[in-house]
């Protein structure tokens, strides 16, 4: 499997005065075409922000990314967001679907970025939502949702466009664990089609779903007996 993700030097702070308050240091990944990747480890260990750097959403950074052999940290913001819209689907912990667009549009919006035709994009949207079995919530808005369903279509969204990557930030954490599981059995099937997929979790049973795990800590990649390392293309 070739890299389909590089990070070099990747690193991320906030400017206080003089000082410097670091998330992310001196992060050195490869993520090959077709992987399953957990991202682990404590709380305010840079999980999220990583997987947001590798999502494209955040921009104030420093290092080298590249993606597709694509030189992320070169593009400006509409390069960048023109290359997530084509091959990626991110599932947010706080959900982030459009409480002014019923769950039938929230689902319908990748499709637009990809230029999916109407009649397509219909067929498309109802076998996902018989999928997940929210074909009853299709006209509801998001406010009218428990945290679990908009969970759901959350992920729902993530995959409606068949992306060639999928980043999820703690994607059962509302969930019931059947609903959990199912979520968890649904990104090892796409996997195994050939979807990346990148996931930050606490849970070791979700992280068991995939093929390696990258452990953070202080915003530091470190080895499994805790020194500091690089994850490079092998496990850590």
């Amino acid at each position: 499997m070739s890299a389909l993700i590089s990070l070099r030097g990747v690193e991320k702070f906030y400017q206080h005065g003089v000082s410097r308050t670091y998330v992310l240091r001196r992060v050195t990944l490869d993520i090959r075409d077709g992987e399953f990747v957990s991202i682990m480890g404590p709380s305010g260990a840079g999980k999220s922000t990583l997987l947001h750097i590798i999502g494209m959403f955040d921009s104030a950074w420093t290092g080298e990314f590249e993606f597709l052999g694509e030189p992320v940290h070169a593009l400006n913001q509409k390069g960048r967001s023109a290359l997530h819209k084509q091959y990626m689907g991110f599932v947010f912990q706080s959900y982030h679907l459009l409480d002014n667009l019923t769950v039938y549009e929230n689902l319908e919006i990748p499709l637009s970025y990809r230029n999916v035709k109407k009649g397509e994009r219909a067929s498309i949207v109802c076998d996902v939502l018989d999928r997940f079995q929210i074909v009853g919530k299709k006209d509801l808005y998001p406010n009218q949702l428990s945290g679990g369903q908009q969970q759901l279509v959350a992920v729902a969204r993530a995959i409606v466009a068949s992306p060639k990557v999928i980043l999820a930030d703690e994607p059962t954490g509302n969930l019931h664990t059947a609903q959990g599981r199912e979520i968890m059995e649904l990104f090892k099937r796409l996997n195994a089609e050939g979807t990346t997929i990148i996931q930050v979790t606490h849970s070791e049973l979700n992280a068991s779903y995939g093929h390696r795990v990258v452990q953070l800590r202080d915003g530091w990649v470190v080895r499994e007996d805790g020194t500091v390392g690089e994850a490079g293309g092998a496990a850590v």
